[in-house]
């Protein structure tokens, strides 16, 4: 799975909330200033080309769809965040939320019992 630029995933975050959309409905989630019809509608020709959307036509007018849900893409992109930036190692990831105090120990709690949780699953 290739990942998405910028521009790509803020597209496909809208197709993951409304689910099926043509170019207009996702121009009008998008913030401002917004983008212009025409580049909204090659980012998801793109996407589509990449095989994260496909279409369904009713005559000339496209109405778009994921193909990959939000779920696989987060966690492939974590992954490949992870290996790239912390050998790999998500103990390290963590450490440095901590170090830089992105994270504090209420969320520490948190991920050791879900954790916890999900380990005895």
């Amino acid at each position: 799975m290739k990942e998405l630029t910028r521009a790509e995933e803020q597209i496909m975050q809208v197709l993951w909330d409304l689910e099926k959309a043509f170019v207009k409905e996702i121009r009008d989630k998008l913030p401002e200033p917004k983008p212009a019809y025409n580049t909204v509608s090659t980012i998801v020709r793109i996407l589509q080309d990449k095989g994260f959307v496909s279409h369904e036509a009713f005559g000339k007018s496209h109405r778009y769809f994921p193909l990959v849900d939000k779920e696989t893409y987060t966690h492939k992109f974590m992954r490949n965040f992870v290996g790239n930036y912390f050998d790999n190692s998500f103990s390290r990831m963590i450490s440095f939320c901590a170090k830089k105090e992105d994270i504090n120990l209420q969320e520490l709690e948190e991920i050791l019992q879900n954790i916890k949780e999900h380990s005895q699953d």
